[in-house]
């Protein structure tokens, strides 16, 4: 991927993510609440991951 491609991805991210935070906290979302939920879709992600890529295996 070019530099300025993902650049301009990362800078979308970032204006994506604070838009987001913006309206969830303005909405009267508690930051606890948020936080919760971003941690239970990382734990959603990490679990029904398919087996494409390297992978930790305890004790080799």
């Amino acid at each position: 991927m070019p530099l300025p491609h993902f650049l301009l991805m990362l800078a979308a991210i970032i204006l994506v993510a604070a838009a987001t935070l913006w309206v969830a906290l303005w909405a009267g979302v508690p930051a606890q609440v948020l936080a919760l939920v971003a941690l239970v879709g990382a734990a959603v992600v990490h679990l029904t991951r398919t087996g494409d890529g390297p992978h930790h295996t305890p004790g080799a």
